[in-house]
């Protein structure tokens, strides 16, 4: 029961009620995602894996459910002002989509780097693109200058708790789906995801472990883990344009009490990785969203006695937003 006692409410950003309330609020408006799964990928890792596909959700990527829930939260006063965020891209288009279909305006400032196909998606959902430098600072500068300027109500990226709780909806979804899943394997950046995810599956089930994922060109989570505080990198180094944010104060405090283990592994793995979800899954995955594969086949994970137990294991298939020119690149590079 020890488990069960740390999500008591008030304790962290969300907790299972804030997320049930924002199912409610938000089913009508995403998708249900598949949970797909395959006897060749059992046979490669030696467990069942069951794969949450959340690169099939509208915009391309789990950050739907979030925005979704910040923006249909709103009072129609301060929804009629707009929303603002700054974000390399899978927020900043499901941000412009909840706000299109809200019929708010929507302002994102999205770094100079961002991949061309995320950009596209803010475009084609209406946002209002406003340029950044690549750097966080310069992200959450600009950002402050359009909300000081517009009034528009700033939705961060992760660091909120109805993005927390939006996220979380995936865990409802994924325990119902699959009762017997015994693990949960994450994508971590920010720690919206995986938060959320971890409020919800610990309140159904205590006994439920979760990992994150992380590459180690950004292994700034595993850092904070293993410190004990919140570690932020000079700079990051990943294909996995997604995973290159760092840990909030909503965030740190669900990953510190909650998450088992952080599993970092390289670039080239997560470039095999999303060879096999190509391959073998049939689904279109970015870097971001092969990254739990490749943490459950990874030598770390594989050969870690503690965690032979884990038998029936989730992951979540975080996007598939991927500019197919990167892709055939990186395919060639891993060959």
């Amino acid at each position: 029961m020890e488990e069960e006692s740390q999500i008591t409410k008030g304790k962290y950003a969300a907790d299972i009620s804030s997320i049930k309330e924002a199912h409610a609020r938000i089913k009508s408006l995403v998708h249900k995602t598949p949970l797909l799964s395959s006897s060749s990928l059992n046979a490669m890792s030696g467990r069942k894996l069951y794969f949450k596909c959340e690169c099939l959700q509208k915009g391309g990527a789990f950050k739907f459910r979030g925005a979704c829930n910040a923006v249909f939260s709103l009072n129609d006063e301060d929804a009629s002002k707009g929303v603002v965020t700054h974000s390399s891209g899978n927020h900043a288009a499901a941000l412009a989509l909840a706000a299109k279909l809200r019929g708010i305006p929507s302002y994102i400032v999205i770094p100079k780097n961002a991949p061309t196909c995320k950009i596209e998606n803010v475009k084609r959902y209406g946002g209002q693109v406003v340029w950044s430098e690549a750097s966080v600072q310069s992200r959450e500068e600009i950002a402050n200058k359009v909300w000081q300027e517009s009034g528009a109500i700033f939705i961060h990226p992760y660091n909120d708790g109805r993005i927390l709780s939006g996220q979380g909806t995936i865990s409802l979804e994924i325990l119902e789906q699959a009762p017997q899943i015994d693990t949960l394997v994450v994508p971590i950046s920010g720690g919206g995801l995986i938060s959320g995810i971890a409020l919800a599956a610990k309140s159904i089930n205590p006994a439920i472990r979760i990992f994150a994922a992380e590459p180690k060109g950004a292994d700034d989570a595993a850092q904070s883990k293993a410190a004990g505080r919140i570690i932020r990198l000079p700079e990051t180094n990943t294909i996995a344009d997604g995973l290159r944010a760092f840990l909030g104060d909503f965030t740190w405090p669900v990953v510190r009490d909650l998450v088992e283990e952080i599993i970092t592994v390289e670039d080239s793995e997560i470039i095999k990785a999303m060879k096999l979800c190509f391959e073998i899954l049939k689904v279109v995955v970015e870097p971001s969203g092969a990254i739990g594969l490749a943490a459950v086949l990874s030598d770390t994970f594989q050969k870690n006695p503690a965690w032979k137990d884990c038998n029936h294991i989730g992951i979540v298939v975080s996007g598939g937003n991927v500019d197919l020119a990167m892709l055939w690149d990186s395919l060639n590079k891993g060959k």
